[in-house]
């Protein structure tokens, strides 16, 4: 499973070279590792970075990061059990 999770980070890493910068790259790595991360809890990637920029962007409490996260956003999406 982490194999198969990182082989896409393996197969562009060539891309990274191309990143402009060390901070370029780092910015490349953080986004790769977020979009990995959503897929190990299940979660659309770019549905989720969609909703997480636009709920920054409307005023989302910085005390209150942590529900962004993918593994919590997973949760929050889910059906409630009646």
């Amino acid at each position: 499973s982490v194999e198969r999770s990182i082989r896409p980070l393996a197969l562009t890493r060539k891309n990274a070279l191309f990143a402009g910068s060390d901070g370029g790259g780092e910015h490349w790595a953080t986004v790769a590792s977020l979009v990995e991360t959503c897929k190990l809890n299940g979660v659309d990637p770019q549905t989720w970075f969609a909703d997480v920029l636009t709920k920054l962007a409307g005023g989302h409490p910085i005390t209150k990061l942590d529900e962004l996260l993918p593994w919590s956003y997973a949760r929050q999406a889910e059906p409630a059990v009646a």
